[in-house]
């Protein structure tokens, strides 16, 4: 895989920590399957220093019936400061990943980054960060602008698709002219990946969506310096 991504001139992003855990007992919310994710969270981690990977992938899992949300955060939190900690013994970055449970991932525990950038803040460490993947975020929460600029400082990745549908930006509800201008007014230096379920061919689909972030980026950068 290494070898592949080099003869394109590219590198890789993120390894996600819990492969399968729809179906696996490896869920944050439950202290029972802690053991079972630390060691999968260790297995991430051989697989982004072989592969030189800096970011890791974490999911909540679902929701636990019978436990109040109260109880199933603490063992999230719990459980991520103990995987931060081995992150930052391997100088390795978690990223959590809110998903929506209205329409893609139901029964999902941590399901928008509001709650999101509360536990990375309780977390406390430079290992630590937000995945904030912006349809999710549409599709559960709204507001998706002000949020992403009060969680900037502790994002390490965005992930960007419109809604409905998780299609192409620009064919759905959301501005990303404005998201993306917003995303640059903050001084984000992170990453920005293309998440979404194209409308038309792959390609010409992919390279007109990254054309049009870059126009606008490069757009607001210009009037700033003007």
């Amino acid at each position: 895989m290494k070898k592949l991504a080099r003869s394109f001139g590219l590198g890789m992003d993120t390894v996600i920590a819990t492969p399968g855990w729809k179906g696996r007992p490896v869920s944050m919310v439950d202290p029972a399957q802690r053991d079972n994710f630390l060691k999968d969270v260790q297995q991430a981690i051989v697989f982004a220093q072989k592969l030189e990977i800096q970011q890791i992938i974490l999911m909540s899992g679902d929701a636990i019936a019978g436990r109040t949300h109260e109880e199933q955060y603490a063992s999230l939190l719990e459980g991520t400061k103990y995987a931060g900690d081995l992150a930052a013994k391997a100088n390795l970055t978690l990223i959590v990943e809110p998903l929506n449970d209205k329409v893609n991932h139901k029964g999902f525990f941590l399901t928008n980054c509001v709650e999101g950038l509360k536990l990375i803040k309780e977390v406390d460490s430079p290992h630590v960060k937000l995945l904030f993947d912006i349809y999710h975020e549409q599709v559960q929460m709204g507001n998706v602008t002000q949020t992403l600029i009060d969680a900037e400082p502790y994002v390490a990745v965005f992930h960007i698709a419109d809604n409905p549908g998780r299609h192409d930006p620009g064919t759905g509800e959301m501005n990303y002219a404005n998201i993306y201008k917003a995303i640059q007014k903050t001084g984000y230096s992170g990453y920005i990946c293309m998440e979404y379920l194209p409308l038309a061919e792959p390609v010409p689909s992919l390279t007109k969506a990254v054309d049009d972030m870059r126009a606008n980026l490069v757009s607001l950068a210009a009037n700033q310096r003007a």
